[in-house]
This record gives structure tokens, sequence and C-alpha cells, in this order.
């Protein structure tokens, strides 16, 4: 839609891969519709994901006993995060729609994107209890987790070995997107690309192509239990 702001926050060491051919035809689909697309490629920009007393420009809050989280807190109210924070942060205040991107590892997202929230969501930007959830800092904001898997389909079903995909999501979803009071688009989710075949590959990236084709009219997931759960 025209207009309209993307952010796409993408984890892959790979352009060739399906993570990088699924983020390279968003930014082309969206661009197509007017958007205005943006990219934190975090492999390329090399990505700092662990969150230390660096972060902080300024005097610290309490010099005696460092504690990450108050240290963040007062240095994003007073202005003195660390540039590379300001800026992820201003590409996130200005996006109406955030994808990741990203392969599943273990469960959850490559550690160099979970370092990227940890350091990026601080609370006064992203949260403020308790303006959490519906109340969320970011609430006027779409999130949609787009992600490759190592197992089929099949794996990650009720009755699969990993068991039902929902369950996963509910960490990345519920507690960090929603927790931040971001409305969450359901999962955009490619089971297995390379155990498939090319032609079934290309049908993983036109698949995604067409859902963003309508990406602007989805309605947000119900960010119950039950939605996880049931």
């Amino acid at each position: 839609m025209a207009g309209k702001k993307v952010l796409i926050v993408y984890a892959h060491q790979e352009p060739k891969s399906m993570n990088g051919s699924l983020k390279t035809t968003a930014m082309e689909e969206l661009t197509k519709q007017g958007c205005s697309v943006t990219v934190s490629d975090l492999y390329k920009m090399q990505f700092e994901p662990s969150a230390t007393r660096k972060d902080i420009t300024g005097n610290l809050h309490n010099p005696e006993q460092f504690n990450y989280a108050v240290e963040s807190w007062e240095a994003y109210k007073n202005g003195c995060l660390s540039e590379d924070l300001v800026e992820e942060q201003k590409k996130v205040r200005e996006a109406d729609l955030v994808i990741f991107q990203f392969p599943l590892y273990w469960f959850s997202m490559p550690a160099i994107m979970k370092g990227w929230l940890d350091r990026v969501f601080v609370q006064g930007f992203a949260h403020d209890y308790p303006k959490c959830y519906e109340d969320g800092l970011l609430k006027n904001k779409l999130a949609l987790l787009s992600f490759t898997t190592g197992g089929k389909r099949g794996m990650y079903s009720k009755e699969g070995v990993a068991v039902n995909i929902r369950y996963i999501l509910w960490p990345m979803q519920h507690g960090i997107m929603h927790f931040c009071g971001m409305s969450v688009l359901a999962p955009h989710i490619c089971f297995a690309p390379e155990y498939v075949s090319e032609e079934t590959r290309a049908q993983m990236v036109t698949s995604w192509v067409e859902r963003l084709k309508t990406i602007w009219e989805e309605e947000p997931i119900d960010c119950t239990p039950e939605w996880y759960f049931k």
C-alpha cells in the first residue's frame, strides 16, 4: 500500500538461501506497492548481539552495580544509548510493519536477531510496565515472523516429534511482539526448503509474494493462549 513503511529485520548469512530469496522478493513486492522498505541485514551489518555497558554512552545510573535493564532504560530516557541502537529504534519507530525473516534455530530465532531485540526493544522504547500487551508502546505497528525450518511440516504437528509449531511461536510472538503492543499477523513458514525440489522452493517464494499483495488487508491473529495451545 502506497505510503506505508516496512522494516525487514533479516538474519541469514547467505544471500542465495531461501531466507535471502524471501527477503529480496518481499523488498521487491512491497516496493512495487509503493511502500518504503528498509532492511536491517544483521550479519552484513555485523550487528553486535551482546547487551553490555558499551550500549550506554553517558554516566551510569548506578556505577556500583550494573543492571542492563535499568541502565538501558535510563539511557533511553536521557538520550544516552549507543548510536547503533538509536538508528535501529528510528527504523522501528517509523515502520508500520516489521517483518522478521530468519531460519528457525533451536525452536527460536538466531542469536543475532534475539540480540537485536534485547538491545533495541528496551524499556521506555518498546514497553514500560504496565504499558504492555494491548497498551504496549509499539501498539500501532504490525509484526510478522517469516521463517524457514529444518524439519518437515509433519514434525511440527500435534502428532509430530517437534510438537505443534504454535507452541514454539508463543515466546516469540506473545512474549516479545504482543508484549510490546504490536499486532501480530499470522506467521509465514516455509517448511524444510533444503529437502524439497527446486520447483517446490520456487512455489514457496511465489506463495510469499501472493500473500504480500494483500498483506495490508489481513487481520492480526487473536493473541490469546487459545490460539497457541488449543
